[in-house]
């Protein structure tokens, strides 16, 4: 009978930290591979309640099953979609109120300038037209490199599905080969991590789904309130980009304030739209996350913030969204392996009271 090999602590945290460094050098190398196929995970993860009712309670074929499931999927993202492009339509028949009330607030700007800081308007413009010039030669060196980005996204789009479509109709193989990897003592902790991370990740995208819709209903009730026009798309845009961390809710706050120019260009209607959306995100950021994100993965903040930046530093905005479910999954793993445990406790969300290290007595023999 063979003995387990004991490793001292040093060499336990070298092979985790290879480990790690390992798996993140592959994600930066392999991103454009594997980043499709983790977001068709976590979509084939929340398809998957769906697609089991189909198969057990209306004896669906596998195949039909996960094909129905993509189409209300689609269809939902489509019927969204065509939404915001049949409203932007409208929008696009104000340009030209856009643009008079644009200049209005540019020329109520370069007066706000000339007068608290001595600029002449014509100093103002000599400077904004040496921006331009360069801004101008970049654009037409990006328009070329955002052509080819959207094509990439269409097809990572049609990739998705076809990963989506997989991972569903072969849930029980992949169950399988991880049952193979172990021994069969582990089988009942394999388990129960599969099971863990299937509930995590469902809840987790299903608290995001609603903290969209929370978003973009306080978000609508704010511009209607100050006189918006298209404060039902702005809401929604809102919301969906709340999604980006970061990035997303000034990107949709730049929208908004483009938009509110199809009425009029007053200083405090900007300044109105400003003061909702901080409200929106302060709700959002103490009582939405906290109540609804948060109590869902049981990471910290610390943890979060990390991740968030790392995983936008490696993918970009698909590894920023990536993060937390990744995140997830290894504090599940780890909480359920004795060696991993530390870390996973780690990562979490729990604050001891008050912690008391433990003396060691020590005695001396005469």
């Amino acid at each position: 009978m063979t003995r387990p090999i004991t490793l001292p602590f040093y060499a336990k945290l070298s092979f985790i930290l290879v480990t790690l460094i390992c798996f993140a050098f592959i994600f930066c190398i392999g991103k454009d591979i594997l980043t499709p196929i983790l977001m068709a995970f976590l979509f084939a993860v929340l398809l998957l309640p769906i697609f089991t009712f189909l198969n057990t309670k209306f004896k669906f074929p596998r195949h039909l099953a996960a094909i129905v499931c993509l189409i209300i999927f689609i269809s939902v993202i489509v019927g969204i979609l065509v939404f915001i492009s049949y409203q932007v339509t409208y929008m696009a028949n104000d340009f030209h109120t856009i643009k008079k009330n644009a200049n209005s607030f540019i020329l109520e700007i370069h007066k706000f300038i000339r007068e608290n800081f001595q600029v002449s308007i014509g100093e103002q413009k000599k400077y904004l037209d040496s921006v331009t010039k360069d801004s101008v030669k970049n654009g037409q060196a990006k328009l070329g490199s955002f052509i080819v980005s959207m094509s990439d996204v269409l097809l990572d789009s049609t990739i998705m599905v076809v990963y989506t479509f997989l991972f569903l109709i072969y849930k029980e193989h992949f169950k399988l080969f991880f049952a193979k990897l172990i021994k069969q003592e582990n089988h009942a902790v394999l388990q129960d991590i599969l099971s863990q991370i299937k509930v995590s990740i469902n809840n987790y995208i299903v608290s995001l789904i609603i903290e969209m819709i929370v978003v973009s209903v306080l978000t609508s009730l704010g511009l209607w309130i100050i006189g918006i026009k298209y404060f039902v798309l702005l809401g929604l845009i809102t919301g969906i980009l709340n999604l980006i961390p970061y990035i997303g809710i000034t990107i949709a706050g730049i929208i908004t304030v483009l938009a509110s120019l199809t009425g009029s260009g007053e200083t405090s209607v900007i300044l109105g739209i400003l003061i909702v959306n901080i409200i929106v995100q302060f709700i959002d950021n103490n009582l939405l996350v906290p109540l609804i994100i948060n109590s869902k993965v049981e990471i910290n903040a610390f943890v979060s913030i990390m991740g968030i930046i790392v995983g936008g530093a490696a993918a970009g905005i698909a590894g920023m969204f990536l993060a937390i479910p990744l995140l997830a999954i290894l504090k599940i793993i780890f909480d359920r392996i004795e060696s991993l445990s530390a870390w996973g406790y780690l990562m979490g969300n729990h604050v001891p009271r008050k912690f008391v290290w433990r003396k060691r007595k020590i005695t001396t023999e005469n």
